[in-house]
């Protein structure tokens, strides 16, 4: 199996450092998921998503709550607001930041989630192809927005009708907020600290935002295409 590898790299203010290798299959764009178990609440049916289509019988786990237990449990300990320094390492580039725990978290989590094999969290694959750590609230608008729009001319080439006023991308970013709510009620029954579930809810809190900014603020980023929109 080729592979993309991203490292992500954790060292907290007690000089403590965690280490997590992801290796993510370059053509499927799911995470490896060895491991040598997973723990109870992320079986399927421990909280299961009201809208899930996933059936216990085959899938015994949840995947996106199997996807991340093993960071869950390692960060149990941290605290939200801790400050820690991260260092995310790719093929490509080095990025490195000093950030609170919920945020160095959060942008793990997110590549994680995304790379799950979720139904509802296979449209963010090709963002987690791109992965950008530690996204602003514009950087992820404009990286949503142009995924979705580019994965619209691809629906056209494949003869399907072609979605250009984002409809489908508030249902996507929908779907996602009810999955977000009950992966936060798994981590509230399998944590003892606030860092892990916090995480979830600053994700939710752009999965939110994606719908509002488009229906809102998309003409805020209109000046960004004039060399488009003023052609003689």
């Amino acid at each position: 199996m080729a592979a993309i590898h991203i490292q992500y790299r954790f060292r907290l203010d007690d000089e403590t450092t965690e280490v997590m290798d992801l290796k993510v299959d370059d053509r499927s764009l799911e995470v490896d998921s060895e491991r040598s178990g997973t723990p109870d609440w992320a079986r399927l049916e421990f909280r299961q998503c009201p809208h899930c289509p996933l059936d216990p019988a085959t899938h015994p786990d949840c995947p996106v709550a199997a996807s991340i237990a093993g960071v869950i449990q390692r960060f149990d300990g941290v605290f939200s607001h801790d400050e820690l320094d991260l260092e995310v390492v790719t093929a490509e580039r080095r990025i490195t930041s000093h950030t609170t725990a919920q945020r160095a978290i959060g942008s793990l989590l997110g590549l994680l989630i995304a790379t799950s094999g979720c139904p509802y969290t296979n449209y963010l694959k090709p963002m987690a192809r791109f992965h950008l750590p530690l996204a602003t609230e514009e950087e992820t608008m404009f990286r949503v927005a142009g995924m979705y729009l580019l994965a619209q001319y691809f629906v056209k080439l494949d003869g399907s009708e072609s979605d250009l006023e984002l409809a489908g991308l508030m249902k996507i970013y929908d779907d996602l907020h009810v999955m977000n709510s009950s992966i936060a009620g798994r981590l509230k029954s399998a944590t003892k600290t606030d860092s892990s579930v916090n995480a979830i809810i600053l994700l939710d809190m752009f999965t939110n935002m994606v719908p509002y900014s488009i229906e809102e603020h998309m003409d805020e980023i209109r000046y960004l295409f004039d060399a488009y929109l003023n052609r003689s």
